[in-house]
C-alpha cells in the first residue's frame, strides 16, 4: 500500500470509527460487536504507525468515545476517565505481563475483576455527601447525572464512616439487571414501543433519561471497581476496593488477587464457564496491577493506562445457511432488510432471523443465497451475521442486493447524503408506516390511549375504520363491537381512553405527531421554543436551527412534515376534536439584555467553559444557536474561532464580540 492508498484508507477508517462511537457512546445502539471494532481500530492504528505522516491529534486512535449529550451540563473529571486496551487471546497477555515487569521495580500482582457490561459512572464525595456523579463523557468531561443517581438505591448518597477522606471519588458500572431488562422489554412491547437491545443499552439509556422518576423506576444496579483520591487508605487497588465496600459501597465479590500471569489466565478461563449465571451481563475481564506505586510507575498512553488491560471473551457464534433476506418498513419509513435462515441453535435459543442493519452491511458481507454465514449473538434482541465462509459458497447462489422500490407501496426508495438507512417517502400512504404512525400516536409518552395496541390498530386498519390518527377522533363503539374479540365493553373504553387523550399537554402531541426526527426531548423543546402549533408550523428552517439543538436536518424534516397539505387537514382535525394545541411559553431569565438576541458560541474560552456561556446567554434572555445565519446578533468568540464561521460572520456583518466584552455587556465580570 502506497502513501495515497494509506491516506484514503486512514480517513475511510475514522470516519467509521466515529460513526461506530456515536452509535454506541450517544445512540446506545451499536451495529458491530466489540471484536469487530477493535479490528478497526488496529487496522488503524498499524495504518498510522507505518505511515506517521498521516497521523492526526484528532485520531479516533488517540481518544477516548464520548457519551456526552447537550441535555446535561458537563463538567471536568479530576482524574481523568480513560480507555483500557483490549485483547482477546492468552498470548498478548502474557506480552503485557512481560513489558509490565520490564518498566517496573519489584514482583507483580494482578488484581482480576469481571468486566460488567454497564454505564461507567464517576462519583465524587466532599466530606461523606455525594457531590457530583459523571458519565466517562470524553474521559475528560463527562454528563453530570446527579440526580438521576440519587435515585439508585444502590449508590450510597451519603457515608457514615469516620475513616474517609474529606474529598474522594469512587467509581463503578450502572447496570441492569438481566431478569429486569426482560421485564422492561416486555412492558415496552406491550405499549408498542421498541424494545432495548440488551442490558447494557437499556442501562447506558435509562441513565440519560431526563426524568429521574423514571430512573428509579427501573431498578438499576451499580457495582463499584475504583477508589480514587489523595491519601487513600491503602497502596493497593485491592485494599482499596475492600475498604469501598466496607463504607457501605457494593463491589463484586468475584475479584481476585493473581500472583502470576498465569493464575489470571486461570480467573479467565473459570468465568469464561460461570460468568453466564450471573444476574448481570459481562463481556470479559479486567486486569490491573494492584500496587499503585507501580501503576505511578508503569503510567499512561494518551488513551489508556499502561498498567491495565481488558480481556475479552467473544461473543457466541454459529454457522448456518443463509435462505433468503426479507425487507422491512418502520414507522418512519427506514427500510431494514432482515436475514431468514436455516434455524440454529445459539446461546439458548434458536435463532431463524439475524439482522443485516443496512445496503452497506450487505455490500460489505458481499452476501449470496445459500451462503454459510456466522451469526453472532453478543446481547442482542435479533443476532447479526458477522461473517461468511466464502469457501463453502454455492456458485449459482445469487448475490443479494438492496431493493430499489418499497416492498409494501412500491415508491423508491431514498437514501439521504451522510444516512445509512434506505427509507419509503411514501409516508401518507405506506401500509407499515400508515399503521405505524398511528401505534406510536396511542402510545404512552404520546398521546396515552388505553385499549389500542399494535393487534387493535392492525384490527381497526383492516377493516377500514381508521387510515390516520385523525379517525381515531370520529370512531364510535357501534363500529367496534362487531369485530372480532371486541364486544360493548372493550370498545367502550377503547372510545372513553380517546376521547380522555385530547387533556394530553402540548408537547406530548408534537412528539406525537411523529415527525422524522422529532424524538420526546427534541418535541419539548419545540413546545417550549413555539408555545402553539400554528407557531411552530409557520417557522422556516433558519427561525428553527437557531433554537438550541435543533440542526439543519431536524429543521427540514419539520418543514416538510408541515409544507404537506395531507397533513394540515390532519392537524385540523385534531384541532377541531379538542387536542391541545398550545402550551406555555418558554421562561427566560428575569435580566432582558439579550432579551430577542440571537447568539453563536465559537471557539475556546478561559473564564468560562462554552456550555456556561450558554447558560448566561439564556439566563439573560437570549436564544443559542449552533449555526451562523442572517438573524444571528452576533457571536461569542474564543481563541480558535473556526475560519470558515469567521468568514460567513464577515460577509453577513455579523458583530463577534470577545469575551471580557460580553462579560461586561452582561455585568458577570
Amino acid at each position: 500500500m502506497n502513501q495515497e492508498e494509506a491516506k484514503g484508507r486512514i480517513e475511510r477508517l475514522r470516519k467509521e470509527i466515529e460513526e461506530h462511537n456515536h452509535r454506541y457512546y450517544i445512540l446506545n445502539d451499536p451495529v458491530v460487536s466489540d471484536f469487530e471494532y477493535d479490528l478497526l481500530i488496529n487496522e488503524l492504528q498499524v495504518l498510522e504507525k507505518k505511515f506517521p505522516e498521516l497521523s492526526s491529534p484528532s485520531s479516533p486512535t488517540l481518544k477516548v468515545g464520548s457519551d456526552i449529550t447537550k441535555e446535561f451540563l458537563q463538567y471536568e473529571h479530576r482524574y481523568p476517565m480513560l480507555s483500557l486496551g483490549n485483547t482477546y487471546n492468552f498470548d498478548e497477555l502474557r506480552d503485557f505481563d512481560a513489558r509490565l515487569r520490564r518498566a517496573v521495580n519489584g514482583p507483580v500482582e494482578y488484581v482480576c475483576e469481571l468486566k460488567f457490561d454497564g454505564a461507567s459512572i464517576s462519583i465524587t464525595y466532599v466530606d461523606g455527601v455525594m457531590s457530583t456523579a459523571l458519565t466517562r463523557g470524553d474521559g475528560t468531561r463527562g454528563d453530570d447525572v446527579s440526580a438521576n443517581v440519587r435515585t439508585i438505591s444502590a449508590i450510597p448518597t451519603a457515608i457514615r464512616n469516620h475513616d474517609i477522606p474529606e474529598e474522594f471519588t469512587a467509581r463503578g458500572e450502572i447496570l441492569m439487571p438481566r431478569a429486569v431488562f426482560h421485564r422492561l422489554n416486555e412492558e415496552r412491547e406491550k405499549e408498542g414501543l421498541n424494545p432495548f437491545a440488551n442490558p447494557r443499552n437499556a442501562a447506558a439509556g435509562t441513565l440519560k433519561t431526563l426524568d429521574p422518576a423514571v430512573v428509579a423506576s427501573r431498578n438499576l444496579d451499580c457495582i463499584f471497581y475504583f477508589l480514587l483520591g489523595e491519601n487513600l487508605p491503602h497502596k493497593t487497588h485491592y485494599g482499596n476496593l475492600r475498604i469501598l465496600s466496607g463504607w457501605g459501597f457494593k463491589t463484586d465479590g468475584n475479584t481476585e488477587l493473581c500472583r502470576s500471569i498465569g493464575e489470571v489466565i486461570e480467573y479467565i478461563d473459570k468465568w469464561d464457564k460461570l460468568r453466564e449465571e450471573l444476574p448481570f451481563d459481562t463481556d470479559g475481564v479486567v486486569i490491573k496491577v494492584n500496587s499503585l506505586d507501580q501503576q505511578a510507575e508503569a503510567g499512561y498512553t494518551a488513551k489508556s493506562p499502561r498498567w491495565a488491560i481488558a480481556y475479552k471473551y467473544k461473543a457466541e457464534q454459529a454457522r448456518t445457511r443463509l435462505l433468503s433476506v426479507s425487507f422491512q418498513v418502520g414507522r418512519t419509513g427506514n427500510v431494514t432488510p432482515v436475514a431468514n435462515l436455516d434455524p440454529v441453535q445459539l446461546a439458548g435459543t434458536t435463532v431463524k432471523r439475524a439482522s443485516l442493519h443496512n445496503a452497506d452491511q450487505i455490500y460489505l458481507l458481499d452476501l449470496h443465497v445459500n451462503d454459510m454465514v456466522y451469526v453472532e449473538k453478543g446481547g442482542e434482541i435479533i443476532p447479526k451475521i458477522v461473517g461468511v465462509d466464502s469457501a463453502a459458497r454455492d456458485e449459482s447462489g445469487k448475490r443479494i442486493r438492496f431493493i430499489e422500490s418499497c416492498p409494501e407501496c412500491g415508491t423508491m426508495l431514498v437514501r439521504n447524503e451522510g444516512e445509512a438507512n434506505h427509507y419509503c417517502p411514501n409516508y401518507l400512504h405506506c401500509p407499515p408506516q400508515l399503521k405505524g404512525r398511528i401505534e406510536h400516536f396511542i402510545s404512552r409518552k404520546a398521546m396515552d390511549i388505553d385499549g389500542l395496541g399494535e393487534e387493535t390498530v392492525d384490527l381497526l386498519f383492516s377493516n377500514g375504520l381508521i387510515r390516520n390518527v385523525a379517525d381515531l377522533y370520529d370512531l364510535k363503539p357501534e363500529q367496534l363491537v362487531p369485530l372480532d374479540r371486541m364486544g360493548e365493553k372493550t370498545a367502550s373504553r377503547i372510545i372513553s381512553s380517546i376521547k380522555g387523550s385530547v387533556s394530553i399537554p402540548y408537547h406530548r402531541v408534537v412528539f406525537a405527531l411523529g415527525i422524522r426526527h422529532v424524538g420526546e426531548t427534541v418535541a419539548k423543546t419545540l413546545a417550549a421554543e413555539f408555545p402553539s402549533l400554528n407557531q411552530l408550523m409557520s417557522a422556516d428552517i433558519e427561525t428553527l436551527t437557531t433554537v438550541n439543538e435543533i440542526g439543519p436536518k431536524i429543521a427540514s424534516s419539520i418543514v416538510s412534515y408541515f409544507t404537506d397539505p395531507e397533513n394540515i387537514i390532519i392537524i385540523s382535525r385534531l384541532r377541531s376534536a379538542g387536542i391541545k394545541m398550545t402550551g406555555e411559553p418558554k421562561k427566560t431569565g428575569s435580566a432582558g439584555i439579550l432579551s430577542g438576541k440571537i447568539v453563536v458560541v465559537s471557539g475556546v474560552f478561559t473564564r468560562h467553559s462554552r456550555d456556561e456561556y450558554k447558560e448566561i446567554i439564556e439566563k439573560h434572555g437570549g436564544r443559542n444557536s449552533s449555526s451562523i445565519s442572517g438573524s444571528t446578533s452576533f457571536i461569542l468568540a474564543g481563541d480558535n474561532m473556526g475560519p470558515s464561521k469567521r468568514a460567513k460572520a464577515e460577509e453577513l456583518g455579523i458583530k463577534i464580540m470577545g469575551e471580557e466584552e460580553f462579560l461586561a455587556m452582561t455585568g458577570e465580570l
